[in-house]
């Protein structure tokens, strides 16, 4: 049941972004705002950067190139490569084409990237240099559909039979060499290719990793991601465009789309784009200095545990005043907002330590959007408070991906902002976020049964979050619905409020509340090996001791035991962690633990650790396990 209309959210504007392809925002930006610095690479010699029309002319050469290749407008391209200036030329090739690009996660498995071939009937895949290749040639060879392979880096090629026979080896300069010609042939066939473009096409299947199962092949067209791209810049006020305007770091994978529909943002508006990765973003923020920086909310809590860890460790007066600093800006003490010697000793913290923060992020941000999953809001107002305003947003990759997100003056930390222009929101009786408008996807490829499950006959879909609305538009986060599980007692626990408490903290790198059958919640914490270590030396531990016998430590224990009182504060009562058990390892991508867009694998986590839950339900006498609900916990 959907509920009333007091819970719709919709924003209308006066300008419309509908009907523009994604080759469109090249081409008008191009004629607007001509960038000699559009996209700039890291390379040994340094930065290297790459013109908004030397980009354009190579996509263009790129897409008759793929056409030459036994290529026809609607087939499917998968793009093995890593998140760079490269993966957007062969991207907006493939779109100038009319092609239908397929980025596959370099973190997948053979097992998955074979699936994906396979099930999008990929008949190219494009790959960044040899070593890729190898990574998934196991793949290659099962997978009957692909005909071509293409490599970025064409310096080493396969060896003689290493390849199927089926298999047509090439460069990426070859394909542009072969565009090139098509062009010198025909000038006029760019044009026409463009011309018969329309937003509605289909411009690319992005298998999501999902927490449980195969990966869903989400459908996007050309105005679901351009229509999201142009609505998510209108709502940042200030933002300059064209060169000398704003600078921009990518270093989330491309792969993802809130990464990808950045890029798109960017190239709309004539923007110089930086490339740098997760290992060398620090180095890379003090050496571009961006003003804008797009991010999930493991980064902000990781440099939230630096902070705390440097300040911990530095002695003498520099060390008190760090300290001070970091006190004073986890205050929540609200009636000391407003006063006097309450904004004198914030101007004093500012000159002594805030700066220092807003320098190891570059030193002028302007726009630091935080997306992909909750962000602890205790974090977000310790940012404010250091005039690093995080401006949260939320989507999924069936919403291209924005649905709303926090603006610069408008930003209320611990929601997720207000909806896009011309984008419905409504919360349906049980608590569901249902959104409508121009960024719903047109479908999971070859799935119409699951299609529609999640879209209904009025077009609202079913995002299965759970989630409030307040009377002035802004949308609050609480759940996922999946993760919703029953306690034996029949009352429900909602664990996302709970583990981002937890993980705000620099000594926890994952929680994860368990519990489905039980009488109560407990907890599964993964520590942060190097904060216990520093603490370890803080609480005076007898040194020598290895991490597994530290966090058996009662002082140790003690200290993480008053992190989940914490977290238990101000929750319902049966919703509280009673137990939790510290787990010496580190949840990752590689151990199947985390999703590629750093989310828990619940039921992964429940079938790794199923004694160390169960011996936390030992005074029970009812004899459930866990992982017999599989359907609570996924």
């Amino acid at each position: 049941m959907i509920s009333d209309t007091d819970n719709i959210a919709k924003r209308v504007g006066e300008r419309s972004f509908l009907g523009r392809s994604l080759p469109s925002l090249l081409y008008h930006a191009n004629a607007v705002y001509p960038n000699d610095s559009a996209f700039v690479q890291k390379t040994e010699s340094g930065w290297k950067p790459f013109a908004s029309d030397e980009f354009r002319r190579s996509a263009e050469e790129t897409a008759l190139g793929l056409l030459a290749s036994k290529l026809a407008p609607g087939d499917r391209v998968a793009m093995y490569m890593e998140s760079d200036v490269y993966f957007c030329l062969v991207d907006m090739g493939c779109l100038i084409a009319g092609l239908v690009d397929v980025p596959i996660y370099l973190t997948h498995t053979q097992e998955t990237v074979e699936y994906v071939l396979d099930h999008a009937e990929v008949h190219a895949i494009v790959v960044s240099d040899l070593e890729k290749f190898r990574d998934i040639l196991p793949a290659l060879i099962q997978s009957e559909s692909v005909h071509t392979l293409i490599l970025v880096d064409g310096s080493v090629l396969p060896t003689e039979g290493e390849v199927p026979e089926r298999i047509t080896v090439t460069t990426l300069s070859d394909i542009k060499e072969l565009g090139r010609a098509a062009i010198e042939k025909e000038p006029m066939l760019v044009r026409q290719l463009s011309d018969r473009l329309e937003p509605h096409d289909l411009a690319t299947i992005i298998y999501t990793s999902g927490t449980t199962g195969r990966p869903k092949g989400v459908m996007l067209t050309h105005e679901n991601i351009s229509y999201n791209a142009l609505s998510a810049f209108e709502g940042l006020e200030g933002y300059e465009p064209g060169p000398g305007g704003e600078t921009l770091l990518s270093f989330l994978p491309l792969t993802h789309v809130f990464a990808r529909t950045n890029y798109y943002l960017a190239l709309s508006q004539g923007s110089s784009l930086y490339f740098s990765t997760p290992d060398d973003l620090v180095r890379d923020l003090a050496d571009v200095h961006p003003s804008m920086l797009i991010t999930v909310p493991r980064v902000l809590e990781k440099v939230y545990a630096r902070i705390l860890e440097r300040s911990g460790k530095t002695p003498g007066l520099k060390g008190r005043i760090a300290r001070w600093g970091v006190r004073l800006s986890q205050d929540k003490d609200k009636s000391k907002k407003t006063s006097f010697w309450r904004r004198y000793k914030m101007g004093v913290a500012d000159k002594l330590v805030y700066s220092k923060w807003r320098a190891g992020l570059g030193g002028r941000l302007k726009f630091l959007i935080s997306g992909g999953a909750a962000l602890s809001t205790e974090i977000a107002l310790v940012f404010e408070s250091a005039g690093i305003p995080v401006l949260q947003g939320y989507g999924l990759t069936e919403t291209s991906p924005v649905i709303s997100f926090n603006r610069p003056g408008s930003n209320r930390p611990g929601t997720v902002g207000q909806v896009l222009e011309g984008v419905e929101v409504m919360i349906a009786d049980d608590g569901e976020i249902l959104t409508r408008g121009p960024h719903v996807m047109a479908g999971y490829f070859r799935d119409e049964q699951l299609t529609e499950k999640v879209i209904s006959d009025e077009k609202w879909f079913y995002t299965g979050d759970i989630g409030t609305l307040s009377e002035d538009g802004f949308l609050t986060i609480t759940d996922r619905k999946k993760d919703l599980f029953k306690l034996s007692t029949g009352k429900y626990v909602v664990p996302q409020p709970l583990e981002n408490k937890m993980s705000a903290s620099p000594l926890i790198e994952q929680a994860v509340v368990v519990g489905a059958g039980y009488k109560y919640a407990t907890a599964l914490i993964f520590p942060e090996e190097s904060a216990v270590m520093t603490l370890a030396k803080t609480l005076r531990i007898k040194s020598g001791a290895d991490f597994h016998r530290l966090i058996k430590d009662s002082k140790i224990v003690a200290t993480f035991q008053k992190l989940v009182d914490h977290a238990n504060d101000g929750v319902a009562h049966w919703s509280t962690i009673k137990k939790f058990v510290l787990i010496p390892d580190v949840a990752t991508i590689e151990n199947g633990l985390l999703t590629p867009t750093l989310k828990v694998r619940r039921t992964a986590v429940n079938l790794n650790y199923t004694n160390q839950i169960k011996a936390m339900y030992e005074d029970e006498l009812e004899e459930n396990d866990v992982n017999t609900h599989p359907e609570e916990n996924e």
